[in-house]
């Protein structure tokens, strides 16, 4: 049966979710190398200890993200009754669970300063609390670009995600040659990119049969490109590193999507089965409720845990690879997970509750919203929650959590209700 049969749930993408979402979270967790001393934390990243950079061709999940949510996207846009009231449903599901996120962060700050919590540790983790927004920003633009790519989709297959690929290489050539800021162009080309190979797995186009060639060919090309072209060897950005290939992207995570993506569809079979067992469907339906709501708050669980333990008690991470840091890592994991769930237990309800009633609004009115909330998800996710004191206006994090809501409330048209007589 096809994935995108009317009723019909592929259960192949939602362990790619789910997979990258853990992923993502374990990732982030074991990264920092932290220590406390003066009011100064010191952080750094235990996947820059030598020889673990080729490790992030596996760890680096978004390839598969934006890989799975192209195929869940034309899958719904194809169920829904008009373009319109999927961008509507689509921005108000990806946007609520924000509202939170935001409204604690801009009293935190704050509260936290009044405790006498030093301004150097304050700011990073604001920093990093705000970082992961550009995720959801990327993402919602891409969104908001679906309805076109599909119909290109339609009229020229993949000559769609060859052209962005080939588009998203001119924009690293010139920014290797000295112009750094076009790099930023990638970022509505890469993405998108790899968010098109997800239209192709829905159609039908990656059988088994393509598994080995993509797994080969992907990972062949990016070993390419790193060792003879300008792309460092980490797939996410190292401390110090004067390239990263995630910020801004970098064309060789489109190899790297096509290499994953055929390890994925190499193994599927296995995947499925997987997620056959009631154990696991009850995961996957758990954290796919809850999707967002877990990518937003597990690096706030982070801070908390960061707090009590590096700030509160002293404690600093063992050099990475050590026989310490392998035996504190279940603890730390297990600390932090904890505190997400607690997180969840309260802020979760924004995702899994019911999306508020509403007719869709006009295209004219959804696409100006989606590109305010944009906007505002990527200057939270440049400035931070917790901007040095005194500095400008539009560092605030509240002139750009308003431009959220306001693409939020455009989105949102309440259904009147009805006359009585």
């Amino acid at each position: 049966m096809p994935p995108s049969t009317p009723g019909h749930r592929d259960t192949f993408l939602d362990v790619i979710r789910a997979g990258a979402i853990l992923a993502v979270i374990s990732q982030h967790w074991l990264m920092p190398v932290l220590s406390y001393a003066d009011g100064h934390i010191a952080t750094g990243n235990a996947l820059a200890t030598p020889g673990w950079a080729p490790l992030t061709w596996l760890s680096q999940v978004m390839p598969l993200v934006f890989f799975a949510g192209g195929a869940a996207n034309l899958i719904s846009l194809r169920r829904a009754p008009s373009t319109r009231d999927w961008l509507a449903t689509r921005m108000t599901r990806l946007l609520l669970p924000v509202l939170p996120l935001a409204a604690v962060w801009l009293g935190v700050p704050s509260l936290l300063r009044d405790f006498g919590v030093a301004e150097q540790p304050l700011e990073v983790a604001g920093a990093i609390a705000g970082q992961l927004l550009w995720f959801l920003g990327v993402y919602l633009l891409t969104v908001l670009a679906t309805p076109p790519l599909a119909a290109a989709h339609r009229r020229w297959g993949f000559a769609v995600p060859a052209v962005l690929a080939a588009a998203a290489v001119l924009v690293d050539v010139a920014r290797f040659d000295g112009f750094g800021f076009a790099g930023y162009a990638n970022a509505v080309l890469v993405w998108p990119a790899v968010h098109q190979l997800g239209f192709h797995y829905v159609d039908g186009k990656f059988h088994r049969r393509a598994a080995l060639p993509m797994l080969l060919g992907g990972f062949g090309v990016t070993a390419l490109l790193v060792a003879f072209g300008p792309y460092p060897m980490s797939m996410i950005g190292m401390p110090g590193a004067p390239v990263s290939n995630m910020s801004p992207p970098t064309a060789v995570l489109v190899s790297l999507a096509i290499g994953q993506i055929g390890l994925m569809l190499l193994l599927r079979d296995r995947i499925t089965a997987l997620a056959a067992r009631p154990v696991a469907g009850k995961v996957l339906g758990w954290l796919g409720s809850r999707f967002m709501s877990v990518y937003l708050w597990h690096m706030p669980a982070l801070v908390v845990v960061t707090g009590v333990t590096v700030l509160g008690l002293g404690y600093a991470t063992p050099a990475p690879g050590t026989p310490g840091w392998f035996a504190a890592a279940p603890f730390w994991l297990g600390f932090a997970g904890l505190v997400l769930f607690g997180l969840l237990r309260v802020f979760g309800r924004f995702e899994t509750g019911r999306v508020p009633v509403h007719t869709a609004p006009a295209m004219t009115q959804l696409i100006p919203a989606a590109l305010l909330a944009a906007t505002g998800l990527l200057g939270l996710a440049a400035r931070g929650f917790a901007p040095p004191p005194g500095s400008s206006l539009l560092a605030g994090p509240l002139v750009w959590s308003a431009l959220v809501l306001g693409g939020l409330v455009l989105a949102v048209k309440p259904v009147a209700a009805p006359v009585r007589r």
